[in-house]
């Protein structure tokens, strides 16, 4: 049998065993049928929240149990095809592919069985700030919320502009925008950090390179759930008229609303619903969500890390590194993943790089 054929092989009855260890399909299928049970109980529905919690679970268990499932037929019918063929030439080219296609699919798996966290399932709230290098930078931020933006249609995720402030001349200073979808916030937290970019500029004549500098930070989405008191003394709100990039949708009431946390100097703004009512009540929806990030990373001493830390939006702070010139590659400066084919890269696929962090977080556990 061809080495990389049989090298293949090996990698994936590896994933698969290792998919199978973590995925408990008989736990799995009781808490299904636990749930179902509980789904048909009268009465679920008077308690809204409630109910659609359980449903949003057990629909989440069902789809998983099923790829899974789904996945593990596909190895067992890969490796008869392997034995069938193996010593057949003209399929060699067509195994490697199926192969690494399979490795692929269970390896993204693997990595979903792994996260541990209760918010990880949630969807995401994220906001890119554009740092050092002026219009450059704030050309770069509209260029990652692009990048963003293709991931999610990648995925499959539902992708909602909430606030959005636009570069002077070009480009964006600020976007908020949420991401849905189950484990929406367990794949993008690894994106938290400052990206930075090395181009020839199109906004400079003598054609220089420039560096620029843009802020990622990531917090789960918690929707209504409320888990922190917010008194209405530590609260200023302000209200300004909703308009998007380039003067477009510039309504004519001050719909818009900016809140911000007077003890800790959080500030969140929505602009995005049809009244002021709504983006109030939303805007409190994104301060709830950082106040429970903060709160979480006091526990884990990492305040520093997501608050402080991004107040310097530029050199010695970068977790990823996105070159177009002299050379082409993007690279993670935390697990060292990169890749040449940066146009790729900023086209939405970026799994490579949050496969390799969400790996590397575990194998540092």
């Amino acid at each position: 049998m061809d080495k990389d054929l049989l090298t293949a092989i090996e990698e994936i009855k590896k994933e698969t065993e290792k998919m199978k260890a973590l995925a408990d399909f008989p736990s799995m299928e009781e808490k299904i049928a636990e749930l179902s049970d509980l789904s048909l109980k009268e009465g679920l529905w008077n308690d809204p929240q409630k109910a659609g919690k359980l449903m949003k679970e057990l629909d989440g268990l069902k789809k998983d149990l099923e790829s899974f499932k789904s996945v593990d037929k596909e190895a067992v019918s890969f490796f008869e095809m392997a034995r069938m063929y193996a010593d057949d030439e003209s399929f060699r080219d067509e195994l490697l592919k199926e192969a690494e296609k399979i490795s692929s699919e269970i390896r993204g798996i693997n990595i979903k069985l792994q996260f541990n966290d209760p918010s990880d399932s949630n969807g995401a709230i994220v906001t890119l700030h554009s740092g050092a290098g002026g219009t450059e930078a704030c050309d770069w931020c509209q260029m990652l919320l692009r990048m963003y933006t293709r991931w999610c249609e990648r995925r499959g995720y539902e992708f909602k502009i909430i606030d959005m402030i636009a570069g002077d001349e070009a480009g964006l200073k600020s976007v908020t925008f949420e991401v849905g979808g189950r484990f929406a916030y367990g794949y993008l937290k690894s994106e938290t950090g400052i990206h930075r970019l090395v181009r020839i500029s199109p906004f400079d004549s003598n054609k220089r390179r420039h560096t620029s500098f843009a802020s990622c930070d990531v917090i789960a989405d918690l929707g209504e759930v409320a888990e922190l008191e917010i008194k209405d003394s530590d609260l200023r709100i302000d209200t300004y008229r909703a308009s998007g990039a380039g003067g477009q949708h510039v309504n004519k009431t001050d719909s818009a609303v900016r809140i911000t946390h007077l003890p800790t100097g959080v500030i969140v703004a929505c602009q995005n619903e049809r009244s002021q009512h709504q983006n109030k009540a939303r805007a409190m929806q994104l301060l709830q969500a950082r106040l429970v990030a903060l709160e979480e990373d006091k526990r884990k001493d990492q305040t520093q890390r997501r608050y402080d830390g991004m107040g310097q939006i530029g050199w010695g702070h970068q977790i990823r590194s996105y070159v177009f010139m002299p050379y082409q590659m993007a690279k993670d400066l935390r697990t060292g993943y990169e890749t040449g084919n940066i146009n790729a890269v900023m086209d939405g696929e970026i799994d490579g790089f949050i496969e390799a962090y969400l790996t590397y977080g575990q194998n540092e556990k």
